[in-house]
């Protein structure tokens, strides 16, 4: 045992690779291992005890929860706040990049962000102008087969050329004309965010040096998770220290329809030759039964890497397996069992979860849970930012910032209703086509021209006015911080 915070209460497997700082490192964490612990222990340890400055460390996670969570545990532990280490997602760190580089690769440092619904307009609207029908093609295919093409770094030309049907040669002419939209918006897709920013470190190798130089110490979290964009990025960053330790598990890599590649993972001692593979294989969250049950399963897998999980916490209950009839039959015995624990065991409800694998699942059971009178909590409702007052607000200062930002200015023009219809709107888009500007140029060549109705073309202006008002106070804040800052 070690009185030092930083390596106290860690099993063997979890101190070596706490401690295993120099060179690639493959950590085969399985599920409920501490892997988290793993991740944390480890900045804290290279800046605590190795002396290496905050700034060089990238730890690049999945969500922004878990970098949250990731900071908060390297604060406490090294009790300092504020540290500059740099641990965020994908996404997050490609954005950071860009908004100082994009000019090196032809773009703004100013380009906004698309959204998913900012794709579908987007895609709609190429639809339209290549006389397509939604009815024969649907937006959010077009939208997952680009997307997935720009996780294999796929641009509109490479993807042309891979056409080998009716269906993907129709997906090439969008893709390319969707590409061209978002190029005239200065805007960006996610999954742009990363194939630019691997475009931007092959073009611009000085650019490429200046961050291999600066983050000298990478960890990637979910590693089986990454798609080849990702394992891109990766890879050029580590290509000079080599000081890279990725985390994960091939046996809970579950998006593969999202582009993740599990080769990544299960080749990465080919890709890294002489790097040191340590497996976490103790368990702190389920009993023995369940980790063998599940170990029963995931051992079918082709390919994978191999480990059996083992923990302290005990035999635990047998699992029971039953096979329903239907969905009402499921959802009767679920809550019979419910109540069973509530009234024979004195369970409260609240102590009992249900996971199920789409939405659809829930209605079976919240009509079973109202007949048997068992109160229950659906979780996971709308998240903040996908509610609509939220995107709108995002979308008016969006449009503040860059007025080309016609997806935004599609969203919020008539929010609130101020008497500009679908019709209206379709009137302006037909003059932004017409004579090649952007839709923010059509309303005020509108306005100008009194090329609109008395009524909406007087609702357009004052919208027009509103916006300028907030860019002319967003150029003279900026400013002000321009003579502060110097």
């Amino acid at each position: 045992m070690t009185n030092d915070p930083i390596l106290a209460d860690l099993n063997p497997e979890q101190l070596e690779a706490v401690v295993s700082t120099e060179g690639p490192l493959l950590v085969l964490a399985g599920a409920g291992s501490g892997k988290t612990r793993v991740i944390t222990r480890r900045i804290a340890y290279l800046i605590g005890r190795k002396e290496v400055s905050p700034g060089q460390i990238l730890a690049v996670t999945f969500t922004n929860k878990a970098a949250g969570e990731m900071k908060r545990r390297v604060s406490i532990l090294l009790q300092q706040d504020g540290l500059n280490v740099w641990v965020g997602t994908f996404h997050a760190t490609c954005v950071r990049i860009l908004r100082r580089h994009a000019q090196g690769i032809g773009l703004p440092n100013s380009f906004v962000i698309y959204d998913e619904r900012d794709q579908l307009v987007l895609i709609r609207e190429c639809l339209k102008e290549l006389d397509l029908s939604e009815k024969t093609i649907n937006p959010r295919m077009i939208a997952s087969r680009i997307s997935r093409a720009k996780a294999e770094l796929l641009g509109p030309s490479e993807y042309a050329m891979g056409a080998n049907d009716f269906l993907e040669e129709r997906v090439a002419k969008i893709y390319r004309l969707y590409q061209e939209k978002l190029r005239r918006l200065h805007a960006l897709d996610f999954d742009d965010l990363l194939m630019m920013t691997a475009l931007l470190f092959e073009e611009r190798p000085e650019v490429l040096r200046s961050y291999q130089d600066l983050w000298r110490y990478l960890m990637v979290d979910e590693y089986q998770d990454t798609n080849p964009a990702q394992y891109r990025l990766i890879h050029l960053l580590a290509k000079a220290h080599r000081n890279l330790c990725v985390v994960g598990d091939d046996d809970q890599a579950i998006y593969g329809f999202r582009g993740a590649d599990l080769s990544n993972i299960l080749d990465f001692e080919r890709d890294y030759p002489g790097c040191k593979v340590i497996r976490l294989e103790q368990n702190y969250r389920s009993t023995q039964r369940i980790l063998d049950a599940a170990g029963s399963v995931i051992a079918h897998n082709l390919g994978r890497k191999g480990k059996r999980l083992w923990t302290e916490n005990g035999e635990g209950e047998r699992i029971t397996v039953y096979q329903a009839e239907d969905e009402e039959d499921e959802a009767r015995f679920i809550s019979e069992m419910i109540k069973t624990l509530s009234v024979v065991d004195g369970r409260s409800y609240d102590e009992v979860a249900i996971f199920y694998r789409v939405n659809a699942q829930s209605r079976a059971l919240e009509e079973a849970f109202r007949r048997f009178l068992i109160p229950y909590v659906i979780v996971g409702g709308l998240r903040f930012y996908e509610r609509k007052e939220i995107k709108d607000m995002l979308a008016y200062l969006r449009l503040i910032a860059n007025p080309d930002d016609e997806a935004s200015l599609r969203r919020i023009i008539n929010v609130p209703p101020r008497g500009i219809g679908e019709g209206t709107l379709e009137h302006l888009l037909g003059i932004a086509r017409t004579g090649r500007i952007s839709l923010w140029e059509a309303c005020s060549q509108a306005v100008e021209e009194k090329r609109l109705p008395r009524k909406p073309r007087k609702a357009l202006e004052e919208f027009c006015r509103l916006i300028e008002r907030f860019r002319a106070r967003m150029e003279i804040g900026g400013e002000t911080e321009k003579k502060t800052n110097h």
